[in-house]
């Protein structure tokens, strides 16, 4: 893995090419966040492993819609890997378990959007919101960005927990049964 020029705002340290294609790997203390690079997400969408091993043999279908939309962005020119897809990959045993992802680059108002999920077995270990809070972090470093925010549904109690942990904090109710959580600079 060579060292890459840092991105606008990232810390130097966290931006190498990653060993699957993609061009960043971000740590954190029990996973590395590793890029997923255009190709590989196409080969997620159409039901492969996208170059990665996964615990239980294959990712959570949400992993699989998020490498629809990084496969889309790409072939619309407009793809960012920065703002792109990141698979979990457990440090001890190199096991992906899951992903998150932006839903595209920062808007005019340097609002970015997070999205994640984990498969099963991987889950209520505290993996989502490790993953969470330091690609938060990582991102609110940067200048482009002045807040991160993610949507969930109401009865998503789990994922509503992975926020507060992350240091998020509940906005408003966003319609349709969706609260809306915002981390912002600061």
């Amino acid at each position: 893995m060579s060292e890459q020029p840092p991105l606008p705002g990232a810390p130097a340290e966290t931006v190498v090419a990653s060993p699957h294609g993609g061009t960043l790997r971000i740590p954190t203390p029990r996973l590395t966040l590793e890029g997923v690079a255009p190709d590989a997400a196409a080969g997620l969408r159409a039901g492969g492993d996208g170059g990665f091993a996964w615990l239980g043999g294959a990712p959570f279908e949400g992993t699989r819609d998020v490498s629809g939309m990084l496969t889309q962005a790409h072939a619309a020119g407009v793809y960012r890997p920065e703002f792109g897809m990141f698979a979990l990959v457990r440090r001890g045993d190199g096991l992906a378990i899951g992903s998150i992802a932006f839903h595209g680059p920062p808007d005019d108002e340097g609002r970015v959007e997070i999205g994640y999920d984990l498969v099963e077995a991987a889950r209520g270990h505290g993996y989502a919101t490790e993953a969470v809070d330091v690609l938060t972090a990582w991102t609110l470093a940067r200048d482009d960005v002045g807040c991160v925010c993610a949507t969930v549904e109401e009865t998503n109690t789990a994922s509503q927990n992975v926020l507060h942990r992350a240091g998020f904090t509940r906005t408003r109710l966003n319609g349709d049964e969706l609260l809306l959580y915002v981390r912002s600079r600061g």
